[in-house]
């Protein structure tokens, strides 16, 4: 599955939407998602670093993982983070999946 978290936009074509933290991290823990997609303001206490957090802290790793946001502080902040955990196997691209 690939999945992309955003209060706003729309997803790309051959993506499932999120619009909330809650909503991804359920769908992380339950489906096997190959492609994340993050934005990091979700207009809510929420954001997409804490997305990023749960994913280090609990394993769930999609193979590749794409930070869409337009925040370029918060972007930063999530390539800093995942790329210092990730496995090997794991791609990390601070631009929006094409």
């Amino acid at each position: 599955m690939k999945l992309y978290l955003d209060d706003l936009r729309e997803s790309p074509d051959g993506f499932v939407i999120v619009r909330d933290y809650e909503e991804c991290i359920l769908l992380l823990e339950q489906c096997d998602v190959s492609t994340l997609s993050l934005d990091h303001d979700l207009g809510e206490e929420k954001t997409g670093y804490d997305v990023a957090k749960w994913i280090v802290e609990h394993g769930r790793w999609p193979s590749s993982i794409y930070l869409h946001t337009s925040n370029p502080v918060g972007r930063d902040n999530m390539y800093q983070l995942l790329m210092h955990y990730k496995p090997k196997h794991v791609s990390v691209y601070p631009f929006r999946p094409v």
